[in-house]
């Protein structure tokens, strides 16, 4: 096996020399999946449902100690690790509550009896993102273990350490061996081979469109069941009579949060036109306020980009000026300030995904031209729109095309509620309270009272 450097992007410092499973290794964990899936999906609900809430009461007891794992894996704020450690123990909560409503129904027919049955699939591979590695892998995981699946999760190469801590609490929890397992690797070897292995049943993919389209054509060849989560180039819509202040006060943390490493970021800012130079003038303070810096300082908004490679690629994006620029930290780690562009709409920059701390403010003339500029592209997973007209919030939200949108607020993801997207940002919806349908087929049983 082949050995990767885990580097902390604020530090450059590396963390762990993590070992890369290859297609053979790949092969065993199937296998131990495979076995295990007969006793697990045996498992009495309530003792499923046991086992899911003593995991969860393991993260939390952990919470400290993942945050601090994911903030030096992946740079993130301590705010927002330990947000981040404390939302995988409340998913998991959340679905330790599914084995036992579980429901099938009864159905009335003619000549007897029809019943429904909510079967697991079987084993379950879940390759996860490196911009929130535990949270993410949590949206996958807990539903397709509440269903009785075996689950194998494919972390990032850069970002393997909290999901290989949370496989060692699953255990700890009492899950038992093979039901969840952590294979780091390369997405091109160990990815691969869980998408093309005959004895995974369904792949779950957060990550870019380009290699979803990939995963879908891979998982056709088997009629794999697959749920994509993918790229987001999304709009942050602001009409002329919302709260302006508190538009422009909290669009920045809509869209530099994680510093912009979210398929959810509002990088695209479409504003009426007759209020285009005041909100301008509103955001330039609320910009340079995000607090960019130490991971660790309690008072951090937004750390550093993932890699250099991925710093490479947002600098490449900037052409010129722009027109604001906050400020960051010089030297060691992977920094890049938020900056904010006024460009056209035909722009690389407002139309291709950036996933970086850069964001586009447009003007547009009325509801039908925020409409059409917020549709123009080939994306559809989430946005925002604020206005003070419950009407017009009303007809906005089902003219654009994006499946999680928000009416005065900038929230994407809540674990009560469905989320994924339209067009090519993705198939599918994870979380919410449908979820455990994208792990069970429905078996119809009929049986005759003549």
């Amino acid at each position: 096996m082949s050995k990767m450097l885990i580097i902390n992007p604020a530090t450059e410092e590396v963390l762990a020399d993590i070992e890369q499973a290859d297609a053979a290794e790949v092969d065993r964990a199937v296998e131990r999946a495979r076995r295990a899936y007969g006793s697990w999906r045996d498992v009495a609900p309530g003792d499923r449902a046991r086992l899911l809430r003593r995991f969860a009461d393991l993260v939390d007891e952990h919470r400290e100690e993942l945050a601090l794992l994911e903030l030096t894996n992946s740079g993130h704020p301590i705010g927002n690790a330990r947000w981040e450690a404390g939302a995988v123990r409340d998913v998991l909560h959340f679905f330790a509550a599914a084995p036992e409503r579980n429901h099938g129904k009864q159905i009335p027919v003619p000549g007897g009896v029809d019943i429904t049955f909510q079967e697991p699939l079987g084993v379950v591979g879940v390759i996860v993102p490196w911009n929130f590695p535990m949270l993410i892998m949590s949206w996958g995981v807990a539903p397709a273990l509440a269903a009785g699946n075996t689950v194998i999760v494919k972390p990032a190469e850069w970002t393997p350490l909290t999901a290989l801590r949370l496989a060692e609490l699953a255990l700890a929890a009492g899950l038992p061996e093979g039901v969840f397992q952590v294979l780091p690797g390369a997405g091109e070897v160990a990815g691969a081979r869980l998408v093309e292995h005959p004895g995974v049943a369904k792949i779950v993919f957060t990550g870019s469109t380009e290699v979803g389209k990939q995963i879908a054509a891979k998982a056709a060849a088997q009629v794999k069941r697959i749920t994509l989560e993918l790229g987001g180039k999304n709009a942050n819509i602001v009409f002329a009579d919302s709260d302006l202040e508190k538009a422009a006060k909290t669009a920045p943390y809509a869209v530099f949060d994680n510093s912009g490493q979210d398929c959810c970021a509002r990088s695209r800012i479409l504003v009426q036109a007759e209020v285009y130079d005041e909100f301008l003038e509103q955001l330039v303070p609320a910009v340079r306020n995000v607090k960019v810096g130490d991971p660790l300082d309690e008072s951090t908004e937004m750390g550093p980009l993932i890699s250099a490679e991925h710093l490479d690629r947002v600098r490449g994006f900037i052409d010129g000026p722009p027109y604001l620029q906050g400020d960051c930290p010089q030297g060691k780690g992977f920094w890049f300030p938020p900056t904010v562009l006024t460009t056209a709409i035909t722009d690389r920059t407002f139309t291709e995904e950036i996933f970086g701390p850069v964001v586009s403010v447009v003007p547009f003339a009325d509801e039908a031209e925020a409409v059409r500029i917020a549709n123009n592209t080939r994306y559809g997973l989430s946005g925002s729109i604020w206005t003070r007209d419950v009407g017009r919030a009303l007809r906005v939200a089902r003219a654009v095309e994006a499946g999680a949108l928000s009416v005065n607020s900038h929230s994407s993801v809540r674990h009560w509620t469905p989320f994924g997207g339209f067009k090519e940002s993705g198939l599918g919806r994870e979380l919410g309270p449908d979820a455990l349908a994208a792990f069970t087929e429905t078996k119809n049983v009929f049986i005759s009272t003549e």
